[in-house]
């Protein structure tokens, strides 16, 4: 006995991937490999259930929150050529008992989805939901809470296509899209005019942030024209000062040991992000079940 494949995912499916900001050969072959990590055959599902019978069930809320991931989830039921309905859309606030996604088909394919689709669902809406509370707490302030690279492998698009979800924002994708300055770059070049002017010789036109300890590296960065400065580990007062001295000449982002209960405080100093690498490394999976009917 082995697990049955479909045909892949459709072109409706794959457009509302791209829609969403997602590869969707990329999302598919991520559903690709979790299906291989289960291996070729259910040795609990298959002896129990017959190749004939079939079933149907509720993808649920089991607390309230904010959902992501569905229409990733819905790869994970067109491999296995399931049939389904989706009930809530990515980015939604739901409540506890909603339905967010329907399916039926071969029983031995639901049970094979089932951990498949939960995980990446559960994990995905689990992001949305931290970074909304973060969002909620500085709402009517410019500040926005932005995610960073403390990803896991293989899932960054995904985990901050869920920060977005959430109503956060993304910083670079990667090494390549944006540079930033951090303090071992600052140790080995010798300073921070040394790294920040050996990027810009090779890159004329491309994004730098540099990361700043003190009030005076932050005089530094903007003297030698950095555009965006990260305030790593300031105190309330120093990222103030750090405002004023600013002046609008550049885009301040917090970091470090920042809180949730502190997040609407920060905020209001006149920072533009906080980086908070927990929504992405840390968030605590959303409750979500399959029932069947």
């Amino acid at each position: 006995m082995s697990e049955q494949r479909g045909k892949g995912t459709t072109p409706e499916l794959r457009e509302r991937l791209r829609g969403a900001g997602l590869d969707p050969q990329a999302v598919e072959n991520l559903v690709l490999a979790a299906l291989d990590e289960d291996g070729p055959v259910d040795v609990t599902g298959e002896p129990i259930f017959s190749s004939a019978e079939v079933a149907s069930g509720e993808f649920t809320a089991r607390e309230d929150g904010v959902v992501a991931g569905i229409p990733v989830a819905a790869v994970v039921l067109e491999t296995l050529d399931l049939d389904y309905s989706i009930m809530a859309e990515d980015g939604e606030r739901v409540t506890s008992g909603q339905v967010l996604l329907t399916v039926s088909g071969p029983t031995r394919a639901v049970l094979r989805a089932e951990r498949i689709a939960l995980n990446l669902l559960t994990h995905l809406s689990g992001i949305a939901t931290a970074t909304r509370r973060w969002a909620d707490a500085m709402a009517g302030t410019k500040a926005k809470v932005r995610d960073s690279r403390k990803t896991l492998p293989g899932l960054r698009a995904l985990q901050k296509y869920a920060v977005r979800c959430g109503g956060g924002v993304n910083h670079r994708m990667g090494l390549h899209d944006s540079a930033l300055i951090k303090d071992n770059h600052v140790a080995a070049a010798g300073s921070i005019t040394k790294a920040y002017q050996a990027i810009r010789s090779v890159y004329p036109s491309l994004h730098i942030e540099v990361e700043c300890d003190t009030l005076a590296q932050v005089e530094e960065a903007l003297a030698v024209g950095a555009r965006e400065i990260l305030l790593d580990n300031m105190s309330d007062a120093e990222m103030a000062e750090a405002v004023r001295l600013t002046a609008g000449r550049a885009v301040l982002e917090a970091s470090g040991g920042l809180t949730l209960d502190r997040a609407r405080d920060v905020a209001v100093i006149g920072v533009d992000y906080l980086a908070v690498g927990a929504l992405t490394h840390s968030a605590r999976v959303f409750d979500i079940g399959l029932d069947f009917s």
